[in-house]
């Protein structure tokens, strides 16, 4: 796994081990970056369930100001750490280790809005419907701003959550990214 673009580009970054984190293939995150950006403005990203931290990294290599990680997991969040401190962001970053219900409580207690959100919980954890719901119904995306939700294929997410809709999917396989966005953004594009 490695950084695809952007001031960390060809940086290498661990993963975690075990078989509970399954990171987003350099091809997948490719794409996803590729519909999304492919380069940022500034910005804030909350990578939540991040695992390596591999999607908000590459989100802090191509511009975005600020990343938020989240993830329940000690190993995650060690390795998460030691993957920004590899590649020189970690002043642009802040790691928590939380469960994703009441890490979304507390940042929209401290007001936080995200230009970028991705999610990309274990596959077989039925909670990535309820986060969307949640995202939905909490001002925590800026109104131009974009949910990437990677999922597995045989797991079908629904067109709206909330105030979000589905205006793209990308499909790898077995895999499904879903991308949504605020109120009327349902043109297919992002």
């Amino acid at each position: 796994m490695r950084i695809i673009a952007g001031k960390g580009k060809g940086k290498r970054l661990k993963t975690v081990s075990g078989l509970q984190v399954r990171p987003t293939t350099d091809r997948v995150k490719e794409s996803v970056f590729q519909v999304i950006g492919p380069y940022f403005d500034g910005g804030w990203a909350l990578d939540l369930f991040a695992g390596s931290g591999s999607l908000g990294v590459e989100a802090l290599s191509r511009g975005v100001d600020r990343v938020v990680f989240i993830d329940q997991s000690g190993s995650s969040v060690r390795t998460i750490h030691e993957n920004l401190r590899e590649t020189g962001f970690e002043s642009q970053a802040e790691v928590y280790r939380r469960d994703a219900r009441a890490a979304l409580r507390s940042l929209s207690k401290r007001e936080l809005v995200f230009q970028y959100i991705f999610l990309d919980p274990p596959y077989r954890e039925p909670i990535l419907a309820e986060v969307l719901q949640r995202i939905g119904e909490s001002g925590l995306l800026e109104p131009s701003g974009t949910v990437v939700a990677e999922h597995a294929a045989d797991t079908p997410l629904l067109s709206s959550y909330g105030n979000l809709n589905n205006v793209r999917s990308l499909e790898f396989g077995d895999t499904v990214v879903d991308l949504y966005r605020l109120g009327n953004h349902g043109d297919g594009e992002v």
